[in-house]
C-alpha cells in the first residue's frame, strides 16, 4: 500500500511535493493509517485533532491517544474542543453537518495561522460509495453522484483509491495503533446503516462491487466535466453580463433542446431552489419575478435578468439604545425577552449588558475579524467565512455587519459572534431579528 500511495501521489498529487501538510487525525484506523503512511513518505506534516464532545469520556481519550502518538513521534500537534450539540441546536442543523462545518472552519484557520499549505483527510473508497448511496437515496444530479472530490480547494484526499479492507490490512500488518469509535457500530445514523446493512449485500451480490462502482463513478465524473464544458460554451452564446446583472436571451435559450438543464447549471449557485417557478417564468408575462435569498430573476420582455435582490446601500447606520425597529438598510426588530428559543440565521439572542450603544450597521470590509459562535473564542476573517460558504461576488457585496463599539456582534443572516452570547449570569436579553 505504501508503494501504491507513493506512486499515486507522484502521478496525481505532484503539487504536494515540498508542501507543509496538516493531517486531520481522529484516532480511527483510517486516519492513523494515513498518518503512518505519510510518516514513511517523509512529508513535512502536522496533526490536527477535533474533539466534538459527542461520546463523553471516549472523546477525550481519543484526543489524548492522538496527542500521545504525535508527541512520541515528534510530530507537531494541534487540537480543539467543540460544543457540537449546542452549535447544531443553535443553527438547526444535524450533528453531522455541525461537526463538518466546525472542523473545516478550524482547519482553514490553522492553515492561515500556522502557515500550512494543505489539509489532508483519510476519506477512502468505501466512504465514497456510502456518500453516493446517501445522495442517490435523497435524489440528486451528476454533482451528487460524482463522489467526494480528491482535491477541493485546500483539502486533499489521497486515499480515495483505497478500500477500507486495504486500510485495515495495512494497519494490522504494520501494527498501526488506533482507537475504535463505538458510535460506528450503531445503525441509528444513515451512513452506518448503509455501511453495515446495505453495502455487505451489494458486495455479496458482486464481490467486485467496489471496483465496479469506482469505474462507474469515473465515467460519471467524465460526463460531469463534459456537461460543465458544454454549459460554459452555451452560456457564452446566451448570456450577456451588464454591470451587476446577467441577461439571458430568451429566444436563444428556448432554441436549446433542454434549456431547463442549462438554467439549472447557471443558477444553482445563486441560491435558487424553486425550479418549477423558474421554468414557468420563461413562459410568463413581463414583470414576473422569482427570488432566492440574495438574488432575483426577472422576466423582462425578451430576457431573463439575474440581479442582486436588494439595493446596494452605502454608508453606516446606527441603532440607539431603546430603539426597537430599523427600516434601513435592513428591516430589523429588536425586542427585550425573558427567555430564549432557538437562534437561526435570521434571529439571534444577545446579552444586552455586553452591548455598547449606539449599535452600528455597516458593510463588511477587508480585514474584518470576528469570533464565530460555537468556536471557543477562535477568530475568523469575514472574507474567510464568505469563502468557506462559497458566496458569490454579489452575495458578498450584499452582506451587512451589526457592530458594537467596533466589535462584530452578528454577520447578519449568517453567524453570530461568541462574545455577545447568553450566559447563566445574563440578566438582560435582546432578540435581534431580520425580516424580508
Amino acid at each position: 500500500m505504501l508503494e501504491k500511495l507513493h506512486n499515486h501521489l507522484q502521478i496525481n498529487f505532484p503539487f504536494l511535493t515540498g508542501k507543509k501538510l496538516l493531517l486531520a487525525i481522529s484516532g480511527g484506523v483510517d486516519s492513523m493509517v494515513l498518518l503512518h503512511l505519510f510518516q514513511q513518505i517523509k512529508f513535512p506534516i502536522a496533526v490536527a485533532h477535533c474533539n466534538f464532545q459527542l461520546r463523553g469520556l471516549e472523546s477525550f481519550e481519543d484526543q489524548k491517544f492522538v496527542q500521545d502518538y504525535a508527541e512520541s513521534n515528534n510530530i507537531p500537534f494541534y487540537s480543539t474542543i467543540f460544543d457540537t450539540n449546542a452549535f447544531a441546536e443553535d443553527y438547526q442543523v444535524s450533528i453531522q453537518m455541525a461537526a463538518r462545518e466546525l472542523r473545516y472552519h478550524w482547519f482553514y484557520e490553522l492553515l492561515d495561522s500556522e502557515s500550512y499549505d494543505y489539509i489532508v483527510t483519510a476519506h477512502h473508497a468505501d466512504d465514497n460509495l456510502e456518500t453516493f448511496i446517501i445522495n442517490l437515496s435523497r435524489g440528486t444530479g451528476l454533482d451528487g453522484l460524482s463522489g467526494i472530490p480528491a482535491v477541493n480547494d485546500k483539502v486533499v484526499r489521497p486515499l480515495l483509491n483505497f478500500s477500507r479492507e486495504e486500510i485495515e490490512a495495512y494497519a494490522n500488518k504494520n501494527n498501526v495503533p488506533w482507537r475504535e469509535d463505538s458510535s460506528n457500530a450503531s445503525t441509528k445514523y444513515l451512513r452506518n446503516k448503509i455501511r453495515h446493512e446495505l453495502v455487505p449485500i451489494l458486495k455479496e451480490i458482486n464481490p467486485e462491487f467496489l471496483a465496479s462502482f469506482q469505474k462507474t463513478q469515473s465515467y460519471l465524473q467524465e460526463a460531469q466535466q463534459m456537461v460543465e464544458d458544454a454549459s460554459i460554451l452555451v452560456y457564452q452564446q446566451v448570456a450577456n453580463e451588464v454591470n451587476s446583472e446577467i441577461h439571458f436571451d430568451l429566444q436563444k435559450l428556448q432554441q436549446l433542446p433542454n434549456y431547463h438543464a442549462y438554467l439549472y447549471s447557471w443558477l444553482k449557485n445563486y441560491g435558487f431552489s424553486d425550479w418549477t417557478a423558474i421554468q414557468d417564468l420563461v413562459e410568463s408575462q413581463t414583470g414576473k419575478q422569482v427570488f432566492s435569498p440574495s438574488f432575483r430573476l426577472l422576466k423582462d420582455r425578451s430576457n431573463l435578468i439575474l440581479s442582486p435582490n436588494a439595493e446596494q446601500l452605502e454608508g453606516d447606520f446606527f441603532i440607539e439604545k431603546g430603539q426597537m425597529e430599523v427600516k434601513i438598510p435592513l428591516n430589523m426588530i429588536l425586542c427585550k425577552v425573558t427567555d430564549i428559543s432557538k437562534s437561526s440565521n435570521s434571529s439571534i439572542f444577545v446579552d444586552e449588558d455586553k452591548l455598547s450603544f449606539p449599535l452600528q450597521i455597516r458593510k463588511w470590509r477587508d480585514g474584518d475579524v470576528f469570533q464565530p459562535f460555537g468556536m471557543n473564542g477562535q477568530t475568523k476573517k469575514i472574507s474567510k467565512l464568505f469563502k468557506d460558504e462559497k458566496l458569490s461576488l454579489f452575495e458578498k457585496e450584499s452582506k451587512w455587519l451589526l457592530c458594537s463599539d467596533q466589535e462584530i456582534v452578528w454577520v447578519i443572516g449568517m453567524r453570530a459572534d461568541e462574545r455577545f452570547k447568553i450566559e447563566e449570569s445574563t440578566k438582560n436579553i435582546i432578540n435581534i431579528s431580520v425580516h424580508p
